[in-house]
């Protein structure tokens, strides 16, 4: 199994539990974490002594998204990079995950989200789709999946403007199953993905694939759709832009493109 330092992986109580762990980079993933979660998840599928993948941040943080200097040293350009594969093993998973979510939650943080089953955050937690100022475009099928979520207008908010928003307000959007004081969050996400794991698998993962079998085949176009606009914004000058202005601190200066 490939690993990572930063990822680390513990079973008990049937519960893979899956802990982003670089808080001194604010868990922002590297290419090796995204295998290393990816593995993990692989895991979890094979390994019918689990039956439940519980997804968390180290205390105090979930994710800030992508690390960006990684990211663009390295910047994916098919379905095949390790961002592409984790997305792949997440969304296709049959066994049920749960994610508590805290501190960050910026990018792949928040869309990720989109393919869990049970999510639960800090009232503080920081959402963020900041894909449109950093010159890119939407991931993992939430051009879809938020507008279903929460109307089209809300989404729309979401993604154009890629403003943060708390955890009440996820909430009200309907991407999280509940709001937790931040002392109780990770006990109270646990003992959700324990629930999970006593109930019977076949059901569990029956029920599962029944609830997403209506969306499937229109998420993997949209997902496909959306992955080919990303590689290419990738490269585009308005990216360019907006990296160069995030590693020199400086805000962005658009004016120039149409």
């Amino acid at each position: 199994m490939s690993e990572s330092p930063d990822v680390r992986v513990d079973v008990s109580d049937r519960v893979l539990t899956l802990q982003i762990n670089r808080p001194a980079k604010k868990n922002a993933l590297t290419l090796a974490m995204y295998d290393a979660m990816t593995a993990a998840l692989d895991r979890a599928l094979e390994d019918p002594q689990i039956r439940t993948v519980l997804l968390r941040g180290s205390e105090g943080c979930f994710t800030a998204g992508n690390d960006l200097l990684d990211f663009m040293q390295r910047p994916p350009s098919s379905a095949d990079s390790p961002v592409g594969k984790f997305l792949e093993a997440l969304v296709g998973h049959p066994k049920p995950i749960v994610a508590a979510v805290e501190g960050v939650a910026i990018g792949v943080g928040t869309t990720m989200l989109l393919h869990c089953d049970l999510v639960y955050a800090a009232p503080t937690t920081r959402f963020q789709l900041p894909f449109v100022p950093l010159g890119l475009g939407p991931e993992a099928g939430s051009s879809l999946l938020l507008p279903q979520l929460c109307g089209h207008q809300r989404a729309a908010e979401l993604l154009l403007l890629g403003e943060p928003f708390d955890g009440a307000k996820a909430f009200e959007l309907g991407l999280v199953n509940r709001v937790v004081e931040p002392e109780g969050l990770h006990a109270w996400a646990r003992e959700r993905a324990v629930a999970l794991a006593t109930l019977p698998p076949a059901s569990i993962r029956l029920t599962k694939r029944l609830l997403r079998a209506p969306i499937r085949a229109t998420l993997e176009a949209a997902m496909s759709d959306e992955s080919t606009a990303f590689f290419e914004r990738l490269r585009a000058p308005e990216a360019a832009e907006a990296m160069s202005a995030f590693f020199a601190k400086r805000k962005p200066d658009f004016s120039r493109f149409d």
